[in-house]
């Protein structure tokens, strides 16, 4: 296992030295440091450089400018193996004329691991992913998930790895397996305790895995933090928007001495700001707003069936205002007034979390 640190790492897939704007660059001046063991998710939509990244740790890219270190030593340039990485990609790597407990099995044969220590050990990876019943049947006869949950068993079957990469690891997976899968990784990496790190644009996939969730757009980390840091305290707009179903609202706002107002009325939050020049919102996530008897006035547009709640969609002063009501809630019709938790409302000054607390 390793501690893996990125220092001022910035990538471009034109070939030196010809990126010299910021533009040519899918990834831009990342520095972050991942504790030996831990378990972390890099989560952003298609094309934010998730997958970049994850392969310049791997060692399939070579960055063009910063450092990887693992332990401290710049492997920057090493190889894959001499960097002792296993690494699950987004389709199953396997090999179909062999049984499910030679493909377990090969990456340790092609270590020169004893048949002796190998056997032991591929029957406890084939039990932690309920593959016993199959060792001895070939891998190609398998369901898609059976197959994937190889590759998984490959990635996870050497002990001396520094690190387990997983890029985007359950596409190939039914849903309705998915929770089961995702639940069996967050199980394996609390018993083996293996620095990993799994790359995703699935916000469920990333927070019921990861102890710290890496939140990426546009070739940057907009925010690192736990799962109930990013719900709870999103650093930028673009994080309450892509975290939470649905999505934080945020509103156009104005600030007067550090407050904000937002259709005329002054609205608690749970910082101030005492900029000026710059684009203000105030965002607030549906969990935290309420009818009232008094409030911003707002109209029911829309209500939506979710199960154990309703999303109601009003509107008010031309902006959308979500809420989530639970279904033995009665909801009223036409025009109503919304309440916000200030302790869940924040302001943002250019799409970032602005000033201090109050």
């Amino acid at each position: 296992m390793a501690k893996i640190s990125i220092d001022n790492l910035r990538h471009s897939y034109l070939p030196f030295p010809n990126p010299d704007r910021e533009e040519d660059y899918v990834l831009k001046k990342l520095s972050i440091d991942w504790a030996d063991g831990g378990a972390y998710a890099l989560l952003g939509p298609s094309g934010c450089g998730k997958t970049t990244l994850l392969n310049l740790i791997s060692g399939l890219l070579v960055p063009t400018e910063g450092k990887i270190l693992f332990d401290g030593v710049d492997v920057s340039r090493f190889s894959p193996e001499a960097r002792n990485i296993a690494q699950v990609f987004q389709f199953p790597v396997i090999y179909d004329t062999m049984t499910v407990y030679d493909n377990l099995a090969f990456p340790l044969r092609n270590r020169g691991i004893p048949e002796s220590a190998i056997d032991p050990r591929v029957k406890e990876i084939a039990s932690m992913l309920d593959l016993t019943s199959t060792l001895h049947k070939r891998a190609a006869g398998l369901t898609a998930d059976g197959k994937q949950k190889i590759s998984l068993g490959r990635g996870l079957v050497r002990a001396d790895v520094s690190a387990i990469m997983f890029d985007e690891p359950l596409t190939v997976i039914d849903p309705h397996l998915k929770w089961q899968l995702r639940s069996k990784l967050k199980e394996l990496h609390q018993r083996t305790k293996r620095t990993m790190i799994y790359v995703t644009h699935d916000q469920t996939e990333a927070l019921t895995f990861a102890d710290q969730v890496v939140v990426m757009n546009n070739g940057e980390i907009v925010q690192i933090g736990t799962p109930i840091e990013l719900f709870e305290k999103p650093n930028h707009t673009f994080v309450g928007h892509f975290i939470g179903s649905p999505g934080m609202n945020v509103l156009p706002c104005e600030v007067k001495g550090g407050k904000a107002f937002f259709a005329g009325q002054d609205i608690k939050t749970a910082n101030t700001h005492k900029g000026s020049g710059q684009k203000c919102e105030i965002g607030v996530r549906p969990e935290f707003v309420n009818f009232a008897k008094s409030g911003i006035a707002a109209e029911i547009v829309k209500v939506a069936d979710a199960g154990r709640f309703r999303i109601v969609e009003t509107r008010a002063a031309g902006s959308s205002i979500k809420l989530l009501v639970p279904e033995n809630q009665s909801i009223p019709t036409g025009k109503v007034n919304l309440a916000f938790d200030a302790d869940h409302t924040q302001i943002y000054a250019d799409g970032w979390f602005a000033g201090g607390k109050l």
